[in-house]
């Protein structure tokens, strides 16, 4: 949920579901928040705008009363969920799967980002290296999400474009940089 949207409680969010119209038939909602806690919501009405969607919920009524939902992610009921083509999945099934690519380990999902392009990026984390990985169907071998695995086939060099510099690289890096900032004063100084 994004943040307040009117003075009577509402509140606007992103809408990351296939399926806006089941809004009008769910009413029992639960807001589950970054760390963790959850907190169950009677939603009384809901409408679309600007490309979002406003929601009312029964006991939130004021601008502080929504504040305190900003951040937490709008979940329903599992015995709710609507059935899925093959290839897509919940992103709550999606976070803590480990995910390999050609059988390689590239770590754990720990959370699912969407943005302005096609298919929703997985936040994948091993150690102290992060790895966005594009969930999409031409890279998808195969998704057992009862075992909590993603099989990937990923294009040649993308999780290398994305690798940490070694030390030799960075030093090299900072070089060339030092060497591009005298070369403009240079430039600067002869004018």
């Amino acid at each position: 949920m994004l943040g307040p949207q009117g003075r009577r409680g509402e509140v606007a969010a992103e809408l990351h579901t296939s399926f806006p119209e089941r809004f009008a038939e769910r009413r029992d909602l639960s807001g589950l928040a970054a760390d963790g806690s959850r907190r169950e919501l009677q939603l009384e009405e809901h409408w679309f705008h600007k490309g979002h969607v406003i929601l009312k919920f029964a006991g939130v009524e004021s601008i502080s009363d929504a504040e305190r939902l900003v951040g937490m992610e709008l979940q329903i009921p599992e015995g709710q969920r609507a059935d899925l083509e093959a290839s897509a999945a919940y992103i709550s099934d999606l976070v803590g799967c480990s995910v390999l690519d050609g059988g390689s380990l590239i770590g754990t999902v720990a959370e699912v980002r969407f943005g302005a392009g096609e298919a929703p990026l997985l936040v994948v984390r091993r150690d102290e290296h992060e790895y966005l990985v594009p969930y999409a169907e031409a890279f998808l071998k195969n998704a057992d999400l009862l075992a909590r695995r993603i099989e990937m086939d990923l294009p040649e060099g993308l999780l290398e474009l994305q690798a940490p510099l070694s030390e030799d690289e960075r030093r090299r890096q900072k070089l060339e940089a030092d060497e591009a900032r005298r070369a403009g004063e240079r430039r600067r100084g002869h004018k």
